[in-house]
């Protein structure tokens, strides 16, 4: 949802219009403004507390009223919070507004939880270094996350200048659109603009969450798109083009051509958090291939009829996508069923279903020729 889509409130809130304040917000705010309390955008949060632009300009405030059970609903950079009106010391957040979109990963711990990265994201801008060999599959990963936020995603090559031929950037770009379907491909230079301008465009019409490994050149992009040296760059490594993390909280910020940003730390693992959606969208020709299998449940290994198997056979998908889409999905299974005993359940039925007709299908095989 743009920054246009609804008209801003028309009072003196309409100062938040640049941070995606509209009449929308408005309306789900006028329950507390009632109570007297502030509409405010969080801008970043650190330990426990959290900075937000307000009508009366930025403010901090203490968290401790909003800290949940449940990691997935702490208050984090992105969202539209109530905040105690001036003259409170210390002031505190005592709710956050409804989410349009979220942008999530599961975390490390063995919980099975979820991490908030950014809220009430319009564009998820994916950026990928082309100092270091492209990573497809961890492409995959990031749009999978993206669509599953309800963002847009958008990829960008950045360090474009690294490669001076323009055959060979077209191919790789052509590869990255390939992985990408219905996803715009954007190879950047922050170093001598080229692509800046595109971009610049499509940020312009809404929030956007910059996305990334270490060393993918996401500081060097935010300010560029900001037009002032914000965000510190450091030099990647030349053996293997990762980096330090320069950005170590995630930061939202107006951009002077419109749109608001959000810039992240670099993340080293990104793993899914109920992204089966996502994960679908991403590879969006195999869910259609499916369509035309012979049974509705196939797993696109044996089975007869297969259209998925028909597919690789006849050099219409490749191999390294299907591999892609089977781990995708098998991660995000096993993370969903480690919460769901009645899934944990289904699995094993599934994994026992399709070892047995492995086993008949080698039978049959071994029958032919023997």
């Amino acid at each position: 949802m743009s920054l246009s889509s609804h008209s801003a409130d028309q009072s003196p809130l309409s100062s938040l219009a640049a941070y995606g304040w509209d009449s929308l917000w408005a309306a789900e705010f006028a329950p507390f403004a009632e109570r007297g309390l502030v509409p405010g955008r969080v801008l970043r949060v650190d330990r426990g507390q959290c900075d937000l632009i307000t009508p009366e300009g930025v403010v901090r405030a203490d968290t401790e009223y909003v800290v949940p059970r449940d990691p997935m609903k702490v208050i984090c950079t992105g969202d539209w919070a109530a905040v105690d009106p001036d003259g409170g010391d210390p002031r505190y957040v005592q709710a956050y507004l409804p989410r349009r979109t979220a942008f999530v990963r599961s975390t490390s711990s063995k919980r099975s939880e979820g991490q908030i990265l950014a809220a009430n994201v319009d564009h998820a801008i994916i950026a990928v270094s082309l100092a270091a060999e492209l990573d497809l599959g961890r492409v995959e990963r990031f749009l999978a996350l993206a669509w599953e936020s309800g963002a847009q995603p958008l990829v960008v090559l950045t360090k474009a200048d690294l490669v001076p031929d323009p055959v060979g950037l077209s191919y790789l770009v052509s590869d990255v659109e390939t992985t990408a379907p219905g996803v715009q491909v954007l190879p950047v230079s922050a170093l001598d603009g080229d692509g800046t301008e595109v971009l610049r465009a499509v940020v312009a019409g809404g929030t956007s969450v910059l996305l990334g490994q270490s060393g993918a050149g996401k500081s060097t992009l935010a300010n560029a798109l900001l037009g002032a040296d914000v965000m510190d760059v450091q030099a990647v490594r030349d053996l293997d083009g990762k980096g330090r993390h320069t950005t170590t909280t995630r930061n939202l910020f107006v951009l002077p051509g419109g749109g608001v940003l959000i810039d992240t730390p670099g993340l080293r693992g990104v793993g899914l958090y109920d992204a089966e959606g996502g994960v679908e969208q991403v590879f969006a020709e195999i869910t259609a291939l499916a369509e035309g299998c012979r049974f509705h449940d196939c797993a696109h290994t044996v089975e007869p009829g297969c259209a998925v198997v028909a597919a690789l056979a006849d050099g219409t998908l490749h191999q390294r996508r299907l591999d892609s889409y089977r781990k995708l999905l098998r991660e995000n299974q096993r993370l969903a069923a480690r919460t769901d005993a009645r899934l944990r359940d289904e699995m094993r039925q599934v994994w026992k279903q399709r070892g047995r007709m492995g086993r008949e299908a080698m039978q049959m095989k071994r029958g032919r020729m023997s």
